[in-house]
């Protein structure tokens, strides 16, 4: 057997290391440079860019909103078609953009900003085919997430992280609490359509219906469209209504005990966007992505122009 000296080995290590991160292509610096403006809120540029996308996402949303007041809409009708293309034309062109300045295109698209942004501009274009869709555009009131990333509110971001985390520790006994409170109230329905079906003038008129009323009493909702008038028929109302406290305090307690063991120690982390996975979220002095493994920051006098 032959034995190699480890410390020859760590310089090799090193090399193979660097070397596996070296990206396959690289844009030229003004595709960078775009990405850095769109992408990022560490820079001026970045930040103004981001800034004013805020306020013209804020600026649709209020034309969208004023529009459906029917009075604005007759009066202001040829003012509000052009805010709104205006709008679009200026989202469509930042969607192409993002597009342009990343690595890979589909993985920004399919992500969830990127189905975010695409949904944004649809609807004025669907509006041709389908009148009123147009409606839709509130959505892009979603973009708004951005807010958090652009002036660096990293205590939200983290406890956001905090809560996500939370609720996919939880989902399992979530689940399994959604789909008991599933079975009870179809029995406690069928039980209940034995009980009042039989009754003249009775709203438990079939299972389904007795099952809707069982959800709207066991959530504590209580429309009052359906309600029993025998005495045993209200008597498992009752029992329904008091199990129906059970259904908020359960789930809220697996969610509490799920974020006080996801309680982490404070980690500040960048608006840097990786050019290559798209996603977000690493710290500082990062220098590669923690999804992808690829380098977050590119040397502007080390480039490959990108071949047609």
């Amino acid at each position: 057997m032959v034995l190699i000296n480890q410390p020859l080995l760590f310089p090799l290590n090193k090399y193979f290391c660097k070397m596996s991160h070296v990206p396959q292509k690289r844009f030229s610096p003004f595709r960078e440079h775009i990405h850095e403006i769109i992408f990022e809120a560490d820079t001026p540029s970045g930040k103004a860019f981001d800034v004013a996308l805020l306020i013209a996402i804020l600026g649709s949303i209020a034309v969208v909103m004023l529009e459906s007041i029917q009075s604005l809409a007759v009066e202001y009708n040829r003012l509000f078609q052009i805010l709104e293309w205006g709008f679009t034309i200026f989202f469509t062109i930042e969607y192409i953009l993002r597009l342009y300045c990343v690595y890979k295109p589909m993985k920004y698209a399919t992500s969830f900003f990127g189905i975010i942004d695409l949904l944004a501009i649809l609807p004025a274009y669907i509006n041709f085919f389908i009148p009123g869709s147009h409606y839709l555009l509130s959505i892009r009131s979603l973009r708004l997430l951005r807010i958090f990333r652009i002036f660096k509110l990293g205590k939200f971001m983290k406890e956001g992280a905090i809560i996500t985390n939370a609720l996919k520790q939880s989902l399992p006994k979530l689940t399994v609490f959604v789909v008991f409170v599933l079975l009870m109230v179809i029995v406690v329905g069928s039980v209940m359509y034995v009980i009042e079906g039989d009754i003249e003038d009775s709203k438990f008129t079939s299972i389904p219906e007795s099952i809707y009323w069982a959800i709207v009493t066991i959530t504590t909702v209580g429309y009052g469209d359906i309600s029993p008038t025998t005495p045993l028929g209200q008597f498992l109302a009752s029992i329904l209504m008091i199990l129906g406290y059970a259904v908020i305090a359960v789930p809220t307690g697996i969610v509490s005990s799920e974020l006080m063991a996801n309680k982490s120690e404070e980690s500040f982390e960048s608006t840097q966007a990786c050019r290559y996975c798209s996603k977000e979220g690493h710290d500082e002095d990062a220098e590669y992505c923690k999804y992808c493994g690829e380098i977050l920051n590119e040397e502007e006098d080390e480039y490959i122009e990108e071949e047609d």
